[in-house]
């Protein structure tokens, strides 16, 4: 049995030993928060409802949007349904500010203009229900098919712009994705899922959940993808011997997830896990083109017991332990020759526990606590197959600690203060301090100014520091990223079923690590040296009418300069643009949600440019065609635009070729 392997069954036994106590006491059929229900059409909202929709994730305690010290927005379950989103990457394409990239492996998000290539999402914090999920190898944020969470699970998600670090620590550089994830009230009791599309795509999904007689609440689910992908042609290889150019059957993918959630009193632990199997067309890292073996297998687990108890109407301690795990596996073969296998390990785990009070005091809300992450294996190897070569073999373990405290202060009924600071110790990179400052002025009840200034910071992870290979090398003399942000908010709420909001912003980023090659030996190694700025500019407009047309339209304007070569950054768009429209039809008994998005052009690694593109996606969905059921059809690049993303590092294209019109027919039945 693998390290793996054991790791995620500990996970899931003890799970299931914890869930099993309340199975022994029948459940109540149906049984549901009434609270719950109320908020589960929030489509059906008006703008001012949403504006006092509280969010946890900006300060770690509930307030008000309005309130929060950031700028936050919130993606609803109901959202998701109608605009027939996919995956977590498919969402975050859409929301003000950010834009994916695809390399027919994983999907990267990009945030006011930056997406560096050779990083895996490490610049976001990625949590579920408040519990970190980013991995210790690589810090990753698996926003693609690789996510152990199955999107129909999703309740509502809240993405946090701007640095985060003064209450969250490393990773949340640029913003923080916080997954509120459903319960058994949200349920009636099962739900079956089946779906199939283009490229030869498949899925399939089973919940089961309930509230017990005892209070108690559960949810059980398992979900399972795949897909036989496309065949593509990169002219970087038009070449007889290389298929000319042809990668042929080399662009599949299957995913399987398991997740699980028991709630009793103040007492709530979830579990999950996910695994997936994803061809690589891209013949990445100088591989042999169009060869079956190429392929890369992702593991990830997460489990945590998190309990909160108000111990009165001015005092709330919550404590929670948790435990994760991350397996990555890529094969490559290489004619060298001969021609051999070549394998690409990492292993890490890791466990540990945060506490925090919440004091609310007159004029103000203070929150302080402390975390402690012991990384108990992180675990690199890179080697070759026949004839055998081992070219790294990095097995350790580190750990990081931290304290914050933030004070949130109403100086009067339109003024309010929010300050908060975090100190970090990380076993690997030394000390780090924190500080955010927010100042949040009511200039008429229908009008908010928010200005904001924040530091944030990323450690560098195991893999760029130690990390080495057949042409990589490690720098452990790597330091931790620095960021500062200044911005200014303005919300305006002209009618309470219209919503108009801008911002501008300035990023002051140093020490970033960028991979480079060092012409001394020609690999490839991460170094601190780069210094970036970004200037840009928001603006958002929501607008609701009375038989649920719902419409939001968004554009940014990003500049995004090296400051020591003055040049664009790759990957950096500087013009963003979104629109998201729900319309009911026939009576409400279809509901469709049509998106555009636009991304402007963006500079190559190559030096050449990827031209700007506009996408169309159209879903329709209509709920009891039959009873119980709910039926869906989604279209997505409508209009079949052919476009590409910027290639990565490790890829000899330039540009790769993203997918052209598909579609996805979808039936779920609730019992």
């Amino acid at each position: 049995m693998t390290k793996r392997t054991f790791f995620f069954r500990r996970v899931l036994a003890g799970f299931f030993v914890g869930v099993s106590v309340p199975f022994l006491v029948s459940p109540v059929q149906g049984a549901q928060a009434p609270e719950l229900l109320a908020q589960n059409d929030l489509l059906q909202m008006s703008i001012e409802d949403l504006t006092n929709l509280e969010v946890t994730t900006a300060s770690k305690f509930s307030q008000k949007i309005a309130e929060a010290p950031a700028s936050v927005m919130v993606i609803t379950e109901d959202e998701i349904k109608i605009y027939g989103y996919r995956n977590l990457a498919d969402i975050l394409s859409g929301v003000r500010g950010l834009y994916t990239t695809n390399d027919r492996n994983y999907e990267y998000v990009g945030v006011r203009g930056f997406n560096r290539p050779g990083d895996y999402n490490s610049r976001i914090l990625l949590l579920v229900d408040g519990t970190r999920i980013n991995d210790a190898d690589y810090d990753t944020a698996s926003i693609g098919q690789e996510f152990f969470l199955d999107i129909a699970l999703i309740k509502r998600i809240e993405i946090i712009r701007g640095p985060g670090s003064s209450i969250y620590g490393s990773n949340a550089f640029f913003g923080v994705i916080n997954i509120i994830t459903k319960s058994g009230s949200d349920y009636k009791g099962g739900e079956l899922s089946a779906s199939i599309g283009s490229f030869g795509t498949t899925g399939a999904r089973g919940t089961y959940a309930q509230v017990l007689q005892n209070g108690t609440d559960v949810l059980l689910s398992a979900s399972y993808d795949e897909s036989r992908g496309q065949n593509f042609f990169f002219p970087e290889f038009n070449d007889p011997s290389t298929n000319n150019g042809m990668a042929q059957d080399l662009d599949s993918d299957r995913a399987k997830r398991f997740y699980g959630k028991v709630s009793f009193g103040e007492l709530t632990m979830s579990a999950g896990y996910s695994e997936r199997v994803k061809k690589v067309p891209t013949a990445s890292f100088e591989s042999i083109f169009n060869d079956p073996r190429t392929q890369t297998t992702d593991s990830e687990g997460i489990v945590s017991l998190a309990y909160t108890k108000a111990l009165s109407d001015k005092l709330e301690l919550s404590g929670k332990v948790f435990a994760g795990g991350y397996y990555y596996k890529g094969t490559f073969p290489y004619d060298q020759p001969p021609v051999t296998i070549n394998h690409d390990d990492a292993f890490s785990e890791w466990a540990g526990a945060e506490a925090k009070a919440l004091l609310r005091l007159e004029g103000h809300t203070i929150i302080v606590g402390g975390e402690y992450q012991k990384n108990l294996h992180q675990n690199m190897k890179n080697y070759d197959e026949d004839p055998a070569a081992l070219y790294n073999d990095l097995k350790m373990s580190s750990d990081r600690k931290a304290l914050y405290f933030q004070d949130e202060i109403t100086l009067s009924e339109r003024l309010i203060l929010n300050a908060g600071i975090r100190y970090d110790a990380f076993s690997t990179v030394g000390e780090t301090i924190n500080p955010r400052l927010a100042l949040i002025y009511a200039l008429q009840p229908e009008t908010v100014l928010k200005l904001l200034y924040g530091s944030a910071f990323r450690a560098p992870n195991t893999y760029e520091m130690y990390s080495s290979g057949f042409s990589t090398k490690a720098n452990h003399a790597l330091q931790p990223e620095e960021i500062k942000t200044y911005e200014a908010i303005i919300e305006h709420h002209p009618q309470n079923n219209l919503r108009l909001s801008a911002s501008l912003y300035r990023n002051d980023i140093n020490n970033l690590i960028n991979q480079v090659i060092d012409p001394s030996d020609g690999f490839s190694v991460f170094q601190n040296i780069g210094q970036v700025q970004t200037i840009g500019a928001e603006v958002e407009a929501e607008k609701v009418w009375s038989n649920q047309n719902r419409l939001r339209v968004s554009y940014t304007w990003q500049k995004t300069i090296d400051q020591i070569t003055n040049q664009e950054l790759e990957n950096s768009p500087r013009n963003l643009a979104a629109l998201q429209y729900a319309i009911p039809l026939f009576d409400e008994a279809l509901q469709s949600g049509i998106r555009l998005q636009y991304v402007g052009s963006r500079k190559t690694l190559g030096g050449s440019r990827v031209g700007g593109y506009t996408l169309a996606h159209a879903n329709f969905l209509t709920h009891e065609l039959a009873k119980g059921t709910e039926f869906a059809v989604g279209v997505y690049n409508l209009f079949d635009h052919r476009y590409a993303d910027p290639g990565r590092p490790e890829h000899q294209e330039d540009t790769i070729t993203q997918d052209g019109r598909s579609v996805r027919v979808k039936l779920t039945y609730r019992f």
